[in-house]
């Protein structure tokens, strides 16, 4: 089985745009979008989160370019990825990643297809009163009916916007690194992210023994300019959809 690149991730908590500012992300163009996450429309008047609860993530980008649905697994069990999604591929308007996701100290496996749609195509599903699966397509559709055949999107409803203000490929003493601020529901994060990617004769072990190195020094870069790392044990998504579906019960 293929290596897989490493996303590595810190959260930080408080002051989105001051922290965004203290990591380099004010020098640099930034790209405003909109996010809406989709979940279990009776889970939601229960306050809850179904599908985030099974590993599902469904979650609506709008604005900044393309429109954006993607369906992501994470935690993602590797091995019932088969078929066309055992491998990543582009296949314009769809791009499937398949990654591992390091926070802190988890690790996990991720796989996410994302279909791209004209500006304003997705403003339907977010609606209130809009069911949001409805623009999940065939593909998406056949993702999930293939790897988590157990998972139904039926009725969903969208929980947001999450503001998102993104700078891309920001220096960071000698790391290149994505710094993305989101705000809602009183709630604020901001994200620094780097990936490593597998080379030509790595093994599991070196290719980890990379990324623990990055991580470090990722994590060293944050502090030196003063920012706090989140010590929270929750993902920000979590804590997002979770306050946002209380918010939503009746």
């Amino acid at each position: 089985m293929n290596l897989l690149p490493i996303e590595i991730k810190v959260n930080i908590e408080g002051e989105a745009a001051a922290a965004l500012s203290a990591l380099g992300g004010e020098g640099v163009a930034q790209t405003t979008r909109r996010i809406w996450f989709a979940e279990d429309r009776d889970g939601v008047a229960d306050g809850r989160v179904r599908l985030l609860d099974e590993g599902v993530i469904v979650r609506f980008r709008i604005g900044g370019g393309l429109d954006e649905l993607t369906v992501k697994l994470r935690p993602c069990d590797r091995e019932k990825l088969v078929g066309r999604f055992t491998d990543p591929f582009d296949a314009t308007p769809f791009t499937y990643r398949i990654e591992e996701d390091w926070s802190a100290d988890r690790r996990m496996v991720a796989a996410s297809l994302t279909h791209g749609h004209p500006p304003g195509a997705l403003l339907g599903a977010v609606q209130p009163g809009a069911d949001s699966a409805a623009s999940i397509g065939a593909l998406q559709d056949q993702f999930l009916d293939v790897c988590v055949p157990a998972v139904r999107l039926d009725g969903l409803v969208a929980l947001g916007p999450v503001l998102s203000t993104k700078a891309a490929d920001v220096a960071l003493g000698d790391l290149e690194v994505d710094l993305e601020a989101w705000r809602v529901a009183g709630l604020q994060f901001l994200e620094a992210s780097t990936r490593v990617k597998p080379k030509d004769g790595d093994d599991v072990e070196e290719l980890a023994a990379r990324a623990e190195r990055r991580q470090r020094k990722l994590e060293e870069a944050v502090r030196e300019r003063g920012v706090t790392l989140s010590e929270l044990p929750d993902s920000k998504t979590r804590r997002v959809l979770t306050a946002l579906a209380k918010a939503r019960r009746p």
